[in-house]
């Protein structure tokens, strides 16, 4: 199969991965903190079915492909009834906290994995630097020799990568995103009257205008942490 094919089906099948446990993780906490809204929907689930967004989780990552910029999205947000909780300002921050969490939980993961594919599997530094790079969208990178477990590398480096960059995108304190759900907390009343009427208006002028400003600041330099550490561990 075409390599610009396999490497788009891996980041597609890790990115619909990514929603699925972002949003089950917003819907498992609230439960857990008292309200059962999203259990009673069934988002409780890594059912990708249950979760998707035609626009935020189709029509943006196929427009991220076509132009070659970061795959980013979201997915169908998870309901919450914050009337059910005990501490309404905590548990709702906490909920919200969830879903970049579990982005974040699931690019930990993926990184230890790969230390111990990296250890313990002959070729596994070859098999990671060659993922790394294919990733990284490095031309002209040959995968001829490589151990069976490549495929296996290459997954978990995209883990890392769309993970990060879902953790960062979803921190942005422009609505819908998680962000903005945790910085109305600390706003006044008629400003977050102002800041909710704002929506995807607001998030769409912030990408026009400095996309690429928030993750050279953000996402670089945490990708450069996990990249260290996969290389020097």
């Amino acid at each position: 199969m075409n390599q610009e094919v396999v490497l788009v089906l891996f980041q597609v099948v890790v990115l619909v991965l990514a929603f699925s446990v972002h949003e089950c993780a917003h819907a498992w906490v609230a439960w857990k903190l008292g309200d059962p809204t999203g259990k009673m929907l069934g988002r409780v689930t890594l059912n990708p079915l249950k979760h998707l967004d035609p626009l935020g989780s189709v029509f943006m990552p196929l427009l991220a492909l076509v132009y070659h910029w970061p795959l980013i999205g979201w997915a169908k947000p998870t309901p919450v009834t914050a009337r059910n909780f005990k501490n309404y300002k905590r548990d709702d921050i906490l909920v919200t906290l969830a879903g970049p969490a579990s982005n974040l939980a699931m690019a930990t993961v993926a990184l230890v994995l790969l230390i111990i594919l990296k250890h313990v599997t002959a070729g596994g530094l070859a098999a990671v630097a060659t993922a790394v790079a294919l990733a990284s969208n490095i031309k002209g990178i040959s995968t001829a020799n490589l151990p069976a477990l490549f495929p296996v590398a290459l997954f978990l480096y995209f883990v890392i990568l769309i993970n990060l960059l879902l953790f960062i995108f979803n921190l942005i304190p422009i609505p819908p995103l998680d962000g903005s759900h945790i910085l109305r907390h600390f706003l006044p009343y008629k400003a977050v009257q102002l800041y909710d009427r704002m929506g995807m208006i607001g998030l769409i002028v912030v990408f026009l205008i400095g996309g690429s400003f928030i993750f050279t600041i953000f996402f670089n330099p945490l990708l450069g942490t996990f990249n260290r550490l996969l290389f020097t561990l």
